[in-house]
């Protein structure tokens, strides 16, 4: 049967979860890019403001300074002739006469930067970048081309770097808020887009638990109407091809009674004369009343199902007091033994007797065929209601557990079978009577450890009991 979708074993995100996810990394890049931008254009636009600035003062106050010095000045001039020189917040000055150095308070001729000192001993101006002290700077140098001497001015860019750190937290807070937007927004897109898609998965659902006549409405895309058409004329064919299945299976089993009827007839006229008949030929009359009640069984289990799958089966429902009702049950099954809870026999509850006799006659049934016998009936009560019945059988593979309840399922244990084989429909008539009463049943290991199966028929208690 073909799968037209294939999973991968590693465990995978929702298609919701994952246009969500996907709206976010695109919010996450688009907030990368722009913050990546906007801090770049504003370091390139303050550092070039500053500089500017800065490198236009040096340049102003250098060419004050070359016109106040005079071939006689020496150094200890300097200090008065540089405190009439214009000075901006935060810049400082070292000045180069010949072999003697005019240096800041806080900097010293070592702070400069070396390819900048180079550059001026080849008498060119320049300016640069650089961290000095640890901090950032903008130093420009000039050389007084007129005398030995170079003018460097310092300026301190702490400001801008801290604007710039300033700036960048803001940033990275606005791409978390557009990080957290755009994962909303993907998670609204996510389910306005699939909300379609959840109708048809609930309308299959609903198919699947047997509502054949479900039907998808109208939608508002062109292309989703056109999906649901195609799930509308599946939906109509597999309930078509479903109750013609059930139509057959009801018919023959209605036109099997017949002559079943009569075949049982003429073999208890057989039976009725044994006496005068052969060995041979009682092996063969008994071999043929087996195979009659198989039959027969066989013909009123089919008969059950196609009522399931017609949708008319129906329940019953009786006051069932489930302590007596499980006496008499393992009295029957040749005195089981019955474990139940203090105040079992208070319980009384709402069922379908008939059909609870059933699921208990073919759950032991099940066992008395393949486990050896039932060794056990349990009775459990919390908020549910647990019947469980043990044999000492080989027990049930895992792989097995869930196809065990399905119809003319033949596993491992096909070839076990005992003469008196079973009709393979008494475990699913189990789970449709079930199915009824809003309860379950699964198999599992017995919890001592000792080989064997262990069915669990999982029923809901009235609230009072609960």
């Amino acid at each position: 049967m073909p799968d037209v979708s294939k999973t991968d074993d590693v465990s995978r995100l929702g298609l919701g979860a994952q246009i969500s996810v996907l709206f976010a990394i695109g919010g996450l890049l688009v907030s990368i890019l722009l913050g990546a931008a906007t801090l770049v254009l504003t370091r390139q636009q303050l550092l070039e403001t500053r500089g500017s600035a800065a490198a236009a003062m040096a340049v102003s106050n250098a060419t004050r300074l070359s016109n106040q010095l005079t071939p006689e000045s020496s150094i200890e001039d300097l200090p008065t002739i540089v405190d009439s020189l214009t000075r901006i917040g935060g810049s400082q000055r070292i000045i180069r006469m010949g072999d003697d150095w005019l240096v800041a308070p806080e900097l010293d001729r070592a702070d400069l930067p070396t390819p900048l000192v180079t550059r001026l001993g080849d008498r060119r101006p320049g300016q640069m970048l650089a961290m000095v002290r640890g901090e950032p700077r903008f130093v420009v140098g000039i050389p007084l081309t007129a005398f030995d001497a170079d003018y460097y001015a310092i300026s301190d860019l702490s400001e801008v770097q801290q604007t710039l750190d300033d700036l960048r937290f803001i940033l990275l807070g606005a791409g978390a808020i557009a990080v957290t937007l755009a994962a909303l927004l993907g998670s609204w897109a996510a389910n306005r887009m699939l909300r379609p898609l959840r109708r048809v998965r609930e309308a299959a659902e609903a198919i699947a638990g047997g509502r054949l006549d479900t039907r998808l409405g109208a939608q508002a895309d062109p292309d989703l109407d056109r999906l649901s058409d195609s799930f509308n004329e599946m939906a109509h064919a597999l309930e078509s091809r479903i109750q013609r299945d059930a139509r057959f299976a009801s018919d023959v089993s209605h036109e099997l009674r017949s002559p079943l009827t009569t075949l049982m007839a003429g073999v208890g006229v057989l039976e009725s004369r044994r006496e005068e008949l052969s060995p041979r030929s009682m092996i063969a009359l008994d071999l043929l009343v087996a195979d009659l009640d198989r039959f027969n069984r066989l013909v009123n289990d089919l008969l059950e199902i196609s009522g399931f799958d017609a949708g008319v089966a129906a329940l019953d429902l009786t006051e069932v007091d489930i302590a007596r009702f499980l006496e008499i049950t393992a009295k029957g099954a040749g005195a089981v033994a019955l474990l139940m809870p203090d105040g079992a026999h208070a319980v009384v509850v709402q069922a379908d007797k008939r059909r609870l006799a059933r699921i208990m006659s073919n759950l032991l049934d099940n066992a008395e065929r393949y486990g050896g016998g039932a060794t056990g009936i349990t009775l459990e009560m919390d908020d549910t209601l647990r019947i469980i019945v043990e044999d000492g059988g080989a027990g049930i593979p895992a792989g097995e557990r869930s196809a065990v309840f399905e119809r003319f399922f033949r596993g491992s244990a096909g070839g076990r079978r005992t003469d008196d084989g079973g009709t393979g429909l008494g475990l699913s008539l189990v789970v449709e009577d079930l199915r009824l009463h809003d309860g379950r049943v699964w198999v599992e290991d017995r919890p001592d450890g000792r080989p064997g199966a262990r069915f669990v028929l999982e029923l809901p208690l009235p609230e009072e009991d609960a």
